[in-house]
């Protein structure tokens, strides 16, 4: 090709090439600075990897070109950690691992049995921040401190209590426990709930455990049956001892009354005889044959010139 040839091919207009090295820009300027936060994320905008913003959820901006690096956060979103067991799909015939999760659900209790711990923590970012940076795991954390937590607490209670009678007690305790700990890590995760999946002694020792707690239902029976007599018999017996009290005080104070009614009635008598003697004495025999001839069946009369004693009638049973 000589120079005139060369001359005729047209050269790309330097402006169409700077108008599109524009439009090129613009929309990478627009793609790469626009974001969008949903309704359950928060939005933390770093700058030269320092933390500049946190954004709520809508339409934002920020400089492109990898000026200003966003990070999502789910705030909203519940998340849980499994301990003793791992499910592998959930729904309504749920299965389970079959592995052996033992090293982390076997603790000591305070009472120096071994109890298989398995329980779920459920957890949930409440402050995207210091969960982005100021602790390099968080998930990792969250386990190690789980656990930790729920073996110092179960490490203060009884087989029994682990196992039956103080599950929630333990469950609510950990939660507190382990979110203190988080909280001085500045984790940025609140604890929403820790559940008792399931409490039982190790597989070995199982039947034994039966059998203890079989001889502990007996014996429970065996008492309840005990005081059960015990709350039938003693008030009945407390209630008859109370009626004879009762009736001997009646008795005494009855007694003590007509003592005290015979002693006036008598010195008001005494004083009567010793103003009037013969009229006293005439009296009191009166008021005794009254009292003495109405029971007597048959009535003699006796001379006081008789050697003998003669009935005066013979009327029989009914006779006077």
């Amino acid at each position: 090709m000589d120079i005139q040839e060369a001359k005729k091919v047209k050269l790309p207009d330097k402006k169409k090439i700077i108008t599109f090295i524009v439009i090129i820009g613009i929309v990478m300027f627009i793609y790469t600075g626009l974001y969008t936060v949903d309704a359950e994320e928060a939005g933390v905008v770093q700058r030269f990897g320092k933390y500049l913003t946190t954004t709520a959820p809508g339409l934002h901006f920020k400089i492109p070109f990898g000026i200003d690096v966003l990070t999502k956060v789910k705030v909203k979103m519940v998340y849980k950690e499994e301990f003793g067991f791992r499910t592998l799909a959930a729904g309504v015939n749920t299965r389970y691992s079959t592995r052996d999760f033992s090293d982390e659900s076997l603790m000591l209790t305070g009472d120096l049995n071994i109890a298989d711990v398995q329980w779920i923590v459920q957890y949930k970012i409440k402050d995207p921040v210091q969960y982005l940076f100021k602790v390099q795991n968080v998930q990792e954390s969250i386990r190690d401190l789980s656990e930790s937590a729920m073996r110092l607490v179960v490490g203060d209670r009884s087989i029994d209590e682990a196992i039956v009678l103080s599950r929630k007690e333990i469950a609510f305790k950990t939660q507190e426990v382990l979110q203190e700990n988080l909280d001085k890590l500045q984790s940025g995760i609140e604890i929403v709930t820790v559940i008792h999946q399931d409490v039982n002694p190790p597989k070995k020792v199982q039947p034994a455990f039966n059998e203890v707690n079989s001889a502990k239902q007996e014996e429970e029976r065996i008492v309840n049956n005990a005081w059960k007599e015990y709350n039938q018999i003693i008030p009945e017996a407390k209630g008859k001892a109370k009626q004879i009290i009762e009736e001997a005080q009646g008795y005494a104070v009855n007694r003590i009354n007509r003592a005290q009614g015979d002693a006036s009635r008598f010195v008001q008598l005494y004083e009567k005889y010793r103003s009037a003697k013969q009229v006293t004495k005439d009296r009191m025999y009166i008021e005794t044959m009254s009292e003495v001839l109405p029971k007597i069946e048959n009535i003699y009369i006796v001379d006081k010139e008789q050697s003998g004693i003669l009935p005066l009638l013979n009327l029989g049973k009914g006779g006077k």
